[in-house]
């Protein structure tokens, strides 16, 4: 199996939700920056791929990657999209999309300390690594993260044809995705998940977990 749908949108402009809409649509595994969590070998095998670009050679094999799954949203494998439209000629593209200044609202409260403690980690978590070297690297202030989010919207829009792409913004809900996607309507309401209050919760429970087991 290899995605049948590549997600270009940066983290906290609904890449979860989506990641569970997809699946319900018949699209999954989804793969998101929740894969790389639970699984430590997965988590190692993009590390490598991140170490090795960093030190100019050739790479990865996306078939270990994203192998196994029918979609790809967020982080990691959303800094990489230019790459892997290439690589799956065939895989729709989509947009997820919020305003910027809604965007850094949450993601300020959310992931961006953990991308600012990843950058001062001399063995940092493949993800925040990534975003503070390669997604970030102008910097971890407001003016120069918001850049760099509408750096990525802009480059989406005047790369991807439009027969290709959806920008699927917060609150579009089934209708626009179902039709690109050329699937029915599901009986259900478009999911709603990882809300910034959720994912304190989410954090604070895997920290949890992390002390009672060491």
């Amino acid at each position: 199996m290899a995605p049948a749908i590549i997600g270009t949108g940066f983290g906290r402009t609904g890449t979860d939700s989506m990641r569970e809409a997809l699946e319900i649509l018949g699209f999954g595994p989804c793969h998101h920056m929740r894969s790389l969590l639970d699984d430590e070998a997965h988590k190692a095998a993009w590390r490598r791929m991140k170490v090795a670009r960093d030190r100019g050679k050739p790479g990865p094999d996306w078939s270990e990657l994203l192998g196994g799954f029918g979609a790809c949203v967020d982080w990691p494998s959303a800094a990489y999209w230019p790459e892997l439209i290439e690589v799956y000629p065939d895989a729709k593209v989509l947009l997820t999309w919020r305003s910027p200044e809604s965007w850094w609202e949450s993601f300020e409260k959310t992931i961006l300390p953990f991308v600012r403690q990843g950058a001062e980690d001399p063995d940092p978590e493949p993800g925040s690594d990534l975003l503070s070297s390669w997604v970030f690297n102008a910097g971890l202030d407001r003016e120069s993260c918001i850049a760099a989010y509408e750096a990525n919207v802009a480059k989406v829009l005047s790369t991807v044809p439009e027969d290709r792409l959806l920008v699927h913004k917060i609150g579009d809900g089934w209708e626009p995705l179902c039709a690109f996607l050329g699937v029915p309507i599901p009986d259900r309401p478009y999911p709603r998940t990882n809300s910034a209050a959720s994912f304190a919760e989410e954090v604070s429970r895997r920290e949890a977990g992390s002390a009672s087991g060491s």
